[in-house]
């Protein structure tokens, strides 16, 4: 039986041209700054979103650690979503490694206003308050279905964040996958954001990596970060050119995973054992189980049907498209839900 594996988009395995371009990278060794590679997707990726340097990392949960112990000192507060990968999926880092508390904003899957960001703000001649400094913002929003954050929105974020003094770090982990359906370019988003990590390993496709952006200290100081968590890298070569190549040639297709993601979402919807379905706004489909359904139990009657998924909740299902799965994959998604 055909596996189709919708857990995640970051599932995927280098097509075999990514693979000959990984192995006929050039390399050096990039703690030395050496590794041509990497320096060529550094500079290609900063130059991409208007930033002046960019650092590669193992990691999306890495570039945003980074990003926050950078803009932060301890004892600070970060402002973000209840559900934001940043707070709910990497560990207690920003916590444990930067020594920062968090504090929620109320949002609308993932996006908040600029007006929740004013009311959250700490008044720092309080002494007995955190001293709130950074703003973090996710786009697409993963916990949200994949929501888009309206750019006009961003703008009065970034307004709110010059008025108190607060850095405003991007978590554009699928950010692509939200250009590539709202038409906005790189350069738009990265004249709002003080640093923006980008992650290569889910829709792009690439098996690792994550490249954080900012202005040319910022990035010094986050190397010295990298190095201190582990993540400098020796001929990294390999890596860096399987995201040069996702950036050059799968940015174009992913709209393609969006369209399977709103087919996955249509027919969901008509399931009986269904009880809502979120908007599907780019390649994450997210449903709620009826009354009586458990997810571990559904998806696990999906597995025997070849399909893959993922609970996140007691009664809450979530489905990842990606290059990996193609139309045929999608029917097979279909007849699953019809037969589980």
């Amino acid at each position: 039986m055909r596996i189709i594996d919708l857990r995640s988009d970051t599932v995927t395995r280098p097509s075999p041209a990514m693979r000959d371009a990984m192995f006929s990278a050039a390399l050096g060794d990039d703690v030395f700054g050496e590794d041509p590679t990497v320096n060529l997707l550094e500079q290609r990726v900063a130059a991409l979103f208007g930033h002046d340097a960019a650092v590669f990392c193992p990691s999306g949960t890495m570039t945003n650690q980074i990003a926050i112990n950078v803009h932060t000192r301890p004892g600070d507060e970060v402002l973000c979503e209840e559900g934001a990968h940043v707070y709910r999926y990497e560990g207690g880092g920003m916590m444990a490694t930067s020594g920062c508390s968090v504090k929620h904003v109320p949002a609308d899957r993932g996006r908040f206003t600029a007006e929740a960001v004013d009311a959250a703000v700490n008044d720092r001649a309080q002494a007995y308050l955190a001293n709130t400094r950074l703003v973090v913002v996710e786009n697409c929003v993963n916990r949200g279905g994949g929501a888009i954050w309206d750019i006009a929105a961003v703008k009065r974020i970034r307004a709110a964040c010059d008025r108190h003094e607060l850095g405003l770090h991007l978590d554009g982990a699928r950010l692509f996958n939200a250009m590539a359906e709202d038409g906005t370019a790189p350069e738009q988003w990265g004249g709002l954001f003080d640093s923006i990590s980008i992650c290569l390993s889910k829709g792009l496709g690439a098996p690792v990596g994550s490249v954080l952006l900012g202005s040319g200290e910022f990035i010094h100081q986050a190397r010295r970060v990298r190095k201190r968590l582990g993540g400098g890298m020796r001929q990294a070569g390999f890596l860096a050119a399987a995201g040069l190549y996702a950036i050059e040639q799968n940015t174009g297709r992913l709209k393609e995973d969006h369209e399977r993601a709103r087919r996955i979402g249509v027919e969901v919807a008509t399931m009986p054992w269904c009880a809502h379905v979120m908007p599907v706004s780019t390649n994450i489909v997210i449903y709620d189980l009826a009354e009586g359904h458990d997810a571990r139990r559904h998806v696990d009657a999906l597995r025997a049907h070849g399909v893959l998924a993922f609970a996140i909740g007691p009664a809450q299902v979530r489905m990842v498209t990606h290059l990996d799965v193609d139309d045929a994959g999608i029917d097979q998604v279909i007849d699953a839900f019809r037969n589980a």
